[in-house]
């Protein structure tokens, strides 16, 4: 059964963050459902959400953190770079909450100056539902590439874990619909990783951030002015910085996600790298702090960019 057409106020198009010679903006697809936050972070409690007062109003409600669906669409040595692609529409999936969207994802692009057409990468986080579901569209009855000029990457072990994988029916669909097409059309590159990161476009690097996943990366944009960290789903919501060790259910290897994130956090800490949560609700990016022995995410909205000549 599909859901009702889901959509919600857009973010202007002109708005992102500017990084010097990178810019990112956030593309918004929809705000997930509020029993997401105590199904993906079981143990994100209220009373956990109460150590840390700076979650609220923005990340968390009174009870639960608040997540959210988006793309990053990044602009870096005159390419445009799509980041995880969401959950995409007309998808027939097992969670009432994704099946059969209708929203407005690809004009919300375009507006931001990033036509399908014109996109030169699109780099997945992780092969998970919500990250690779506008890697297609609907062309009658076949899924095609939404982005027909791109080169779709991915890390090759994060590829070869899922091939080797014996998976149930409702990720074999989503592999058929939203995978399969791109790589039989021949534009998906895997991409070895190694520690130190691989560097995919001008100042675009992919970071290794297993745990989530065996093969998840992160993407790091050294701006000439700054860094920023796309964090994919290795920092799924802010609670996790004020508590790394909060997991998420369906990390494949949690005590592996932890020491990940803790990495992450430790040397993002207390400089000007700006973190981009893949699921976190407005406003989105911030920067790392250290406070009483924990840390918090300072916020940073996003402000006033020229729009990308299509």
């Amino acid at each position: 059964m599909s859901t009702t057409t889901s959509r919600q106020a857009t973010s202007p198009a002109r708005t992102g963050w500017s990084l010097g010679d990178i810019t990112v903006r956030r593309v918004d697809e929809i705000e997930l459902p509020r029993q997401t936050g105590p199904w993906l972070l079981p143990d994100a409690t209220k009373e956990v959400l109460d150590e840390a007062s700076w979650l609220r109003p923005d990340f968390a409600d009174a009870d639960v953190p608040r997540l959210a669906s988006h793309s990053f669409a990044v602009e870096a040595g005159g390419l445009r770079i799509v980041v995880d692609t969401g959950i995409g529409n007309a998808k027939p999936r097992a969670n009432p909450a994704w099946n059969g969207l209708d929203t407005d994802f690809l004009q919300r692009l375009a507006a931001a100056g990033f036509p399908p057409e014109s996109v030169d990468l699109v780099i997945t986080t992780h092969l998970h539902t919500d990250h690779v579901g506008w890697n297609t569209r609907l062309s009658g009855d076949d899924w095609v590439p939404t982005f027909p000029n791109a080169r779709y990457l991915t890390s090759r072990t994060e590829w070869d874990h899922w091939a080797a994988t014996d998976l149930d029916e409702a990720r074999r669909q989503m592999f058929r619909d939203s995978v399969t097409p791109v790589r039989d059309a021949g534009q998906y590159d895997l991409v070895d990783v190694p520690e130190q990161g691989h560097e995919v476009a001008p100042g675009v690097l992919l970071i290794p951030a297993p745990g989530h996943t065996p093969g998840q990366i992160a993407v790091e944009l050294r701006g000439s002015d700054r860094h920023a960290l796309i964090t994919g789903d290795s920092i799924h919501h802010p609670v996790q910085l004020s508590r790394p060790h909060v997991h998420s259910c369906v990390d494949i290897d949690p005590a592996q996600a932890i020491r990940t994130r803790a990495r992450l956090l430790d040397t993002m800490a207390d400089t000007d790298t700006l973190l981009l949560g893949t699921h976190f609700p407005q406003p989105t990016a911030g920067t790392v702090r250290r406070e009483n022995g924990r840390y918090r995410l300072l916020a940073e909205h996003a402000t006033e960019i020229p729009a990308t000549a299509a």
